[in-house]
């Protein structure tokens, strides 16, 4: 059928994360700021941390050591200034002997790695049983490796600064486990050629890039198709998109344009984008000649 497109408005190449709106539903256009310092989930998580810490007779310093983070890594868990991640809420769990109350925040902990305005997308996109993906501007999020990502954030504009930059990454690669999950969801990309040519984060970066490519694109679950540049027909000019079908039979699109990304589930709507991606699956090269172009760009790197 990702951020975040792949590029969270650097790209809609599968989920982008631009400002969102749900048609018929009614939500605002306007983008919603990440959570605030010390707000929201994680700082109702990181109070939970603190108070079953302290219960357990644990100073901050030792229950570090403990789990194998800085103590002011632990401190700003314990704030809600950052993300923890799902390993640190296992082990805080077990070892603080919380009876599943920091468990039961974890999914919700995991959605705040997200821009707000995508984290209804993301998790559609985890109960997906069909993701079909149209990419004109950076590789899909589904498909990026970890340099690739990291380039891509590095370049947006306005900066994201370092832990910003770090967190998207971590939460970008999070989303790849759907490829693998069982059971095997179906997923196909439609990939114009000019961004498998584009060099995003330098030669080595794109040739890691490629490589994932060919790897993800021979898995049975899996199409992998490139939009020629030399077409004279084409059937998606207005722009990248994602469609998904749930378990539960629903189907939404997913489309974005600069400052702004939709999230569709009028049929109708949904409809004129399925048309297009057919059609696109249809001018596009084969996955086998498409995989065979990917090849042919590796020789030349």
């Amino acid at each position: 059928m990702n951020e975040p497109t792949g590029v969270e408005n650097e790209g809609a190449s599968g989920f982008g994360e631009g400002p969102q709106r749900e048609s018929g539903v009614g939500v605002g256009a306007e983008p919603e700021p990440p959570p605030e310092v010390g707000s929201g989930i994680l700082r109702v998580f990181g109070r939970q941390l603190k108070r079953f810490r302290m219960r357990a007779g644990l100073e901050r310093p030792e229950f570090a050591s403990m789990v194998g983070y800085s103590v002011s890594t632990i401190a700003a868990y314990e704030q809600g200034r950052r993300i923890p991640p799902p390993r640190l809420i296992d082990q805080a769990d077990e070892m603080l002997d919380a009876g599943g109350v920091l468990l039961e925040m974890k999914e919700e902990v995991a959605r705040a790695q997200y821009p707000a305005f995508f984290r209804d997308a993301a998790r559609l996109e985890v109960e997906a049983v069909e993701l079909h993906v149209y990419a004109n501007q950076a590789m899909p999020g589904l498909l990026q490796t970890e340099e690739y990502a990291r380039a891509v954030f590095s370049m947006r504009r306005p900066l994201l600064d370092e832990e910003t930059i770090s967190a998207r990454v971590t939460a970008r690669l999070a989303r790849q486990d759907i490829i693998a999950r069982l059971p095997l969801p179906t997923i196909s990309f439609v990939i114009e050629e000019a961004v498998v040519r584009r060099p995003l984060g330098g030669s080595a970066v794109m040739r890691g890039q490629l490589e994932q490519i060919m790897l993800i694109g021979q898995r049975r679950n899996v199409e992998v198709q490139v939009m020629p540049l030399d077409r004279t027909d084409h059937a998606a000019l207005g722009g990248p998109f994602t469609l998904i079908e749930t378990k539960e039979g629903r189907r939404i699109a997913y489309a974005e344009v600069h400052k702004d990304s939709r999230l569709y589930t009028e049929r109708q709507n949904v409809r004129e984008l399925e048309e297009q991606y057919g059609l696109l699956r249809a001018q596009a090269l084969t996955p086998c000649e498409s995989l065979a172009m990917v090849q042919e760009l590796l020789g030349e790197r």
